[in-house]
């Protein structure tokens, strides 16, 4: 009896944190437009989708794939969740490495790692000047070797990519018979519960 109710109070703990993990809702918007707060709004946006497409999945909706050929949900959520890593080092001035290491091999910690990322980036961009965004590069490291982007590359590469590949997953969890839940708004950014 006692090995259950701590099994009962731990697992109660762990859904209460996942619940609590950010962009569960889209903030109030800034006051001025800048291209940082812009910026900003974009990864809020994907941070939203990426919450509810993600929220629930079962290892039936993670093992999914159209086709012998696709990725798999699960793949698919590694994938972006490089890419959020690439959105949050950008907003850090960091080169990004590739091929990627330590990604989390579960699903609530990739989740919960991607979100806290996108989060970070939201973040960091917020409020930044006009002269500090336009000094923002995207930065690859694979080996000895560097690469940068212009920040411009953020958005048509790895912010739409997310956003793109997120959408994805909706199409997949709804596929394997667990669609999203319903009442999510990313027009308004709030949800229905």
């Amino acid at each position: 009896m006692r090995l259950l109710l701590c099994f009962l109070l731990f697992t109660n703990s762990f859904l209460m944190a996942q619940e609590q993990l950010p962009l569960h809702e889209i903030p109030k918007a800034p006051d001025d437009i800048s291209s940082a707060n812009v910026i900003s709004r974009m990864v809020q946006g994907l941070g939203y989708r990426y919450y509810w497409a993600t929220k629930d999945l079962s290892e039936t909706d993670l093992s999914y794939r159209p086709s012998k050929e696709a990725s798999s949900s699960f793949e698919t959520l590694e994938h972006i969740y490089g890419l959020a890593q690439v959105i949050r080092n950008t907003a850090l001035s960091q080169a990004s490495e590739r091929p990627l290491i330590n990604v989390p091999k579960e699903y609530t910690a990739l989740r919960a790692q991607t979100l806290a990322y996108l989060a970070e980036a939201n973040q960091l961009f917020l409020n930044k000047s006009e002269a500090e965004v336009a000094q923002m590069e995207v930065i690859f490291q694979r080996g000895e070797q560097q690469s940068s982007f212009p920040i411009w590359n953020l958005l048509n590469g790895p912010l739409a990519d997310a956003i793109y590949h997120t959408g994805q997953v909706v199409s997949f969890r709804r596929s394997s018979g667990n669609p999203i839940q319903k009442g999510v708004n990313v027009f308004i950014g709030k949800t229905k519960e």
